[in-house]
């Protein structure tokens, strides 16, 4: 009856963590970095939808190998992953700041005798690369995960159930981020378009810094 009490609880905990997890500096940068290319904050927060679907989804794999077969994940495979977080980071963030000094592809539209011109973003491959970002995110953090989970949980469908919840929560935290970062860009976009200019080069620049920072830790503080 007392594991039976605290079961509600321990999932409880991994929903709140998960939608911590997604707030972590590098996670929010990233997801930044794709957000610039879209003028509206409910397509912009589909960024951070798909994030977390490939967050959760390689999550649940690396879980569900780990939970059957009772398993470790090596220190050193999720330092691996981080490393190439941070390259990841630093190419998103150039090619961020590149796009904003660059012109966008236009389309020419008629409404009968007006005739104006909007920048052609191809979502479906941006929801493409937010799903791969949350992939390499989530199997850089799958081996802490996966040592919280063997502690706590005390069966496998616990185990199952906290991930699937924890990755819930990361879904949900960075959806809402990213539907914020989209309001400004929103305002700006065909009114101030300098300052949707600056904005993109600000987020390319966070990401640069954050990922040389993650090559510097990873690749010569831990000698890999």
């Amino acid at each position: 009856m007392l594991v039976m009490d605290l079961v509600p609880l321990s999932l409880l905990f991994g929903l709140v963590i998960g939608i911590k997890h997604a707030l972590e500096a590098d996670h929010i940068v990233a997801v930044a970095t794709l957000v610039t290319e879209h003028k509206n904050p409910f397509k912009a927060s589909l960024i951070g939808t798909f994030w977390g679907i490939g967050h959760t989804t390689i999550l649940f794999v690396v879980g569900l190998v780990v939970l059957l077969l009772r398993i470790s994940i090596p220190d050193s495979w999720s330092k691996i992953a981080e490393f190439f977080v941070g390259m990841m980071l630093v190419y998103l963030g150039i090619k961020t700041i590149t796009k904003a000094f660059s012109s966008f592809h236009t389309h020419t539209h008629s409404h009968g005798k007006t005739h104006h011109d909007h920048p052609h973003i191809n979502h479906l491959h941006v929801h493409h690369r937010s799903f791969l970002i949350g992939f390499i995110h989530g199997l850089a953090g799958s081996g802490s995960l996966m040592v919280l989970v063997l502690s706590t949980m005390q069966t496998f469908w616990e185990g199952i159930i906290y991930i699937l919840l924890f990755g819930i929560g990361s879904i949900v935290g960075m959806t809402l981020m990213s539907f914020i970062f989209g309001i400004p860009l929103a305002f700006t976009s065909n009114k101030f378009l300098i300052v949707e200019k600056y904005l993109k080069i600000v987020a390319g620049v966070l990401s640069i810094v954050f990922g040389l920072l993650i090559i510097y830790e990873i690749g010569f503080t831990n000698l890999l």
